[in-house]
């Protein structure tokens, strides 16, 4: 009984050292299971809010219009030529029955809800069948800019008149079309198919689209053979020694860079001393490939590394040559890390934009590249010159061109995971 007595202060001593040690357990996992919630928060509330500015971007609309193709005005031999807006804008204000003015004010109104496009699409109809002139032809006009917003909701009728470019007239007009069936809801696949325009209803991302994968392509054609060889160098051939220990130092520090600084770089040597074409994806390649180098170079030591050194052992003891043995054994076994590295790095690149402003890759490009050393733009500048126009329609494609971004790089980190899963092995 006095050695149970004796003991019991021990034992309750060692209980509430449990109980405080199991509760600061318990607190660890809530404040790890609260930092998770915060972060798929800002997650969710990030990615909503893009997809909700953008989403409205990838549907349009259109207005159905008949229109007589007067002779008295159209060209025949250059239908091009022909002020098919205003002739569109003329006879839309007849049907509503309203009487344009001396200045014609209302009928440069009435145009002003009509893209730019519907002259082209006019005329493009008539140079393929001239004996439309003289009849009435149905043409779906598509919508302009501030139109085309204001059927997605995104103008107010009660917004201040001087606070808007909808004017109350041009409001009036549009709700009787919209109430007369005339307007119709599309998808709008001119956001994919088409380059970048001064207009927001014509412009779309597929030339940034190309230069980026121009730029990518060339990225990974110099990055991804330049990193694997200097890794497996640095890994397999080089002597261990106090200038190896520096390089790679210097590579983890250059892995930490700012991105920016590769675009002075690349500014610097590319452009001002090589010469080389200005905003071309070849520059944007190069600059982008020395900001892909360290990481490739770091994710391969790390998979070479992580191959057993009886893999080695054993093929050196069966006669094969030290190359043989790396090429042959090694890096195949390897080879998974190897393309994860590279597949990320190069989904890091994609997303870099800093780099590409200090190259040019900030104007105004229209169309769509065809060379390596054309101007072109790249998704990440597309972004950055959309969000700073002045048209609030560019603000949803800018929405959109970040969601195409995004799906890119989701696409890629995804098969960076399968190959992993797929291929890797585990000693």
């Amino acid at each position: 009984m006095t050695d149970a007595a004796a003991n019991s202060p021990r034992i309750d001593r060692l209980r509430a050292g449990l109980k405080k040690r199991y509760a600061r357990e318990k607190r660890f996992r809530a404040y790890g299971l609260l930092a998770i919630a915060i972060a798929v928060g800002f997650l969710v509330l990030l990615l909503g809010r893009i997809v909700e500015q953008g989403h409205t971007a990838f549907y349009a609309h259109t207005v159905t219009v008949p229109v007589y193709m007067d002779p008295a005005r159209i060209d025949r031999g250059y239908p091009q030529g022909t002020n098919f807006e205003q002739l569109v804008a003329e006879q839309q204000l007849a049907r509503m029955g309203v009487q344009d003015d001396a200045a014609g004010t209302k009928a440069t109104a009435m145009r002003g809800l009509f893209s730019s496009e519907l002259k082209y699409l006019a005329a493009d109809r008539v140079a393929r069948q001239p004996g439309l002139i003289g009849q009435t032809v149905t043409i779906a006009a598509p919508a302009s800019d501030d139109a085309d917003l204001f059927f997605k909701g995104k103008v107010s009728r009660d917004t201040p008149a001087d606070q808007r470019r909808l004017s109350d007239q041009q409001i009036q007009w549009l709700d009787q079309m919209k109430a007369d069936g005339h307007v119709s809801a599309h998808f709008n696949s001119g956001l994919f198919t088409r380059g970048d325009s001064t207009e927001p209803e014509l412009a779309g991302v597929l030339g940034a689209v190309i230069g980026s994968a121009l730029m990518l392509l060339v990225t990974a054609l110099i990055a991804i053979p330049l990193g694997v060889g200097a890794a497996l160098y640095l890994e397999e051939f080089a002597p261990k020694g106090k200038l190896t220990d520096l390089i790679e130092v210097n590579i983890n520090n250059l892995a930490a860079v700012p991105s920016i600084i590769y675009g002075l770089l690349g500014l610097a040597l590319f452009i001002n001393w090589m010469h080389l074409p200005r905003a071309s994806p070849l520059v944007g390649g190069l600059v982008l490939a020395l900001m892909a180098l360290p990481t490739i170079i770091i994710a391969t030591r790390s998979s070479l590394k992580a191959v057993p050194p009886s893999i080695r052992e054993a093929a050196l003891a069966m006669g094969a040559s030290k190359t043989q043995t790396v090429f042959q054994h090694t890096l195949p076994l390897a080879m998974p890390g190897v393309m994860t590295g590279a597949i990320i790095s190069m989904a890091h690149a994609l997303g870099e934009t800093a780099p590409l402003l200090l190259i040019g890759m900030v104007s105004f490009v229209p169309g769509l590249p065809h060379s390596l050393v054309e101007p072109t733009g790249a998704l990440p500048s597309l972004v950055y010159i959309w969000e700073n126009a002045s048209e609030r329609a560019f603000h949803e494609r800018t929405a959109a061109a970040i969601l195409v971004l995004l799906a890119f790089m989701i696409v890629m980190n995804a098969a960076a995971i399968l190959l992993r899963r797929r291929f890797e092995r585990r000693w």
